[in-house]
């Protein structure tokens, strides 16, 4: 081989694997080691601390009045926006299953995330005129409604106008694609700042779709100068109508990345560029905000994420998160968080629960998904946190407030006289799970103090409360609480370990007993009565196992653990039996409903008014 030939040889070698090198160094990737357990539904992660897990939306079929007087059981694909001192949320909405119509989208609004209203209906159901046939399909529509479908949610103008999306698709049976690029096309409306809305148009219709069939104008025949400008803007943005892809055209000339991978998103890095995710933790990046792409988007290295949604953005501290399902199956809902938008290196847990599937339907997934949050350009909210949305089971809607910078863990003693806190500070460093009938919230207990307090009146959820404290070999726990019931309701108070193993629970009983776990049974400590107070002491030995409980300053012995644990790093309050279904093995579709879907229980409340952890 000749000389000339070696070094044409090493040079073109060096140069692959200086390529190689480079695209590994600009593709996102995770390289960290922790992974889920779907074997638990919190997949056996440490939670990021302070996160709190709000239910906005809770479906009813049986009593509409008390889900804002829809009754429709499918709801999903939540979008979310800021604008105008308020949260916006937009979720799609089916009477029972996915792709059976008909079909509308909802909108919800709230001033701090916590409390929302009842959602009103910003693009109603579309029939589609007898007589039509879909490119590719034999079947003729007759009395069919499109399915409604948003891959993008919400659009603010350089005017500071806000604008909600969504896209008419059509499905001619239950297994057909209404985002096959055979649909109607994007509509769009204006949400004014005194609540109402603008009329409907459509900006951008299907190539097969005759708009003369249409039952909304053009955008362009509007006489509002500024909303006609405001969409032509939008149309003009590669990043924003990337976002429309999956539902588009197989061949508009508005997308600039035509494969039709799902649920787009993106953030810019401090130089420019703008990193894409897509379903399965496909990824690539931009150098010219998203008129080409530097490669065809691959999956990170290192992501595990099936075919629910990924969510990426920059934080306020100047990091990144992504937020997703890192598992094959929709559970758990998790972060990851990286300095600099390219290398992830945690996984922490945002949320670990499954409600009961109340109502079966078609291509219903359980578990907490299709997570989104505030694309950027859609506003800012107060504060150091990020918030994002989910449904849960496809059903009922969800938000999370997540507090920047994200932590895992805590350092300090723990010594919360809920009282002497802060107003609206009380909460902080707790995890919350707060379903709208089983809340988590400070209010003031019977004795005029304030308390964290625990409601639960869902015979399908339950409210859940949890403080990670210093990791501990050995730990002294002391808390108040004070229950308003003893012949119903339920209150677990666990100790756990980082992976979110139970070491020993304590149960308030519906028969008016404190009792322990003792392996397979419950041990009696004492009674308790309705309206009085218990102080409640423990005090944790790793090593040995063991524990002691004290109430109100009477000793009861020493106890052992029901399950060993290395450390404990956690205390969790929940108004309910620990839930293991669905699990990895559970079939995938749910036909049926639940018995009483609709209906509440009597309400259970417990005031927790302090709460202390201490090392040993």
């Amino acid at each position: 081989m000749s000389f000339k030939l070696k070094t044409t040889i090493v040079f073109s070698s060096i140069s692959f694997i200086c390529w190689i090198t480079a695209a590994a160094q600009d593709t996102v990737k995770y390289t960290g080691n922790t992974l889920s357990n779907v074997d638990y539904h919190h997949g056996q992660l440490s939670p990021a601390v302070g996160v709190h897990n709000i239910q906005v939306f809770r479906t009813n079929r049986e009593h509409p009045e008390l889900a804002g007087g829809h009754n429709w059981t499918y709801n999903h694909q939540p979008m979310l926006a800021y604008w105008n001192n308020q949260f916006f949320l937009e979720f799609l909405s089916d009477p029972v299953g996915e792709h059976i119509p008909p079909s509308e989208s909802l909108l919800q609004t709230s001033k701090d995330g916590y409390q929302w209203s009842d959602p009103v209906v910003v693009f109603p159901p579309y029939k589609i005129p007898d007589g039509w046939k879909k490119k590719g399909n034999d079947k003729v529509a007759k009395d069919l409604y499109a399915i409604m479908h948003q891959r993008m949610g919400f659009y603010v103008s350089k005017s500071n106008r806000l604008f909600v999306l969504g896209y008419y698709g059509v499905a001619m049976d239950a297994k057909d694609d209404p985002n096959d690029g055979n649909g109607i096309g994007r509509v769009i409306r204006e949400v004014y700042k005194d609540g109402n809305f603008g009329p409907i148009h459509f900006i951008r219709n299907n190539a097969s779709w005759d708009k003369k069939l249409s039952a909304f104008p053009f955008y362009t025949s509007n006489k509002d100068k500024g909303f006609v400008e405001a969409c032509n803007e939008l149309l003009a943005q590669p990043l924003m109508v990337q976002q429309w892809v999956e539902e588009a055209d197989r061949d508009d000339p508005l997308i600039p990345l035509k494969r039709a991978i799902k649920a787009f998103n993106f953030y810019h890095l401090p130089n420019g560029n703008v990193v894409g995710l897509w379903k399965h933790a496909l990824t690539s990046i931009s150098t010219d905000d998203g008129k080409t792409w530097a490669y065809d988007p691959l999956r990170a290295p290192g992501f595990v994420n099936s075919n629910a949604k990924i969510w990426g953005q920059r934080t306020k501290d100047g990091r990144y998160a992504t937020v997703y399902n890192p598992s094959e199956f929709r559970w758990p809902l998790a972060i990851s968080t990286s300095d600099d938008g390219i290398h992830y290196k945690n996984l922490l847990l945002v949320n670990g629960e499954i409600s009961s599937m109340r109502y079966g339907g078609n291509y219903k997934s359980y578990g907490p998904q299709y997570v989104r949050g505030i694309v950027e350009g859609n506003g800012t909210p107060p504060g150091e946190s990020m918030w994002v949305s989910y449904s849960m089971n496809k059903e009922d809607m969800w938000v999370a407030r997540i507090p920047i910078p994200v932590k895992d863990h805590v350092d300090q003693p723990v010594h919360e006289v809920f009282s002497q806190l802060p107003n609206g500070e009380e909460l902080t460093y707790w995890n919350l799970y707060s379903p709208l009938w089983a809340s988590v919230k400070i209010e003031k207990a019977p004795n005029g103090h304030k308390a964290l307090t625990l409601h639960d009146k869902d015979p399908f959820d339950y409210a859940k409360a949890e403080r990670v404290v210093p990791t501990s070999k050995k730990l002294a726990v002391k808390f108040t609480v004070l229950p308003q019931q003893t012949d119903h309701g339920v209150l677990h108070v666990e100790f756990l370990d980082p992976k979110g193993q139970a070491a020993v629970r304590l149960i308030l009983d519906k028969d008016s007993l404190l009792k322990t776990k003792a392996g397979y049974r419950d041990s009696k400590l004492d009674s308790y009565e309705s309206g009085k107070p218990i102080k409640i002491e423990l005090n944790l030995d790793v090593s040995t196992r063991s524990y002691t409980v004290t109430l109100n300053g009477k000793q009861t012995g020493t106890k052992i653990f029901f399950a060993p644990v290395a450390s404990i790093n956690r205390v969790a309050f929940r108004t309910g039996q620990v839930r293991r279904f669905p699990d990895a093995d559970t079939p995938t579709d749910q036909d049926f409903d639940l018995k009483n879907a609709g209906e509440q229980e009597k309400e259970a409340i417990y005031y927790i008014t302090e709460f202390s952890a201490e090392p040993g």
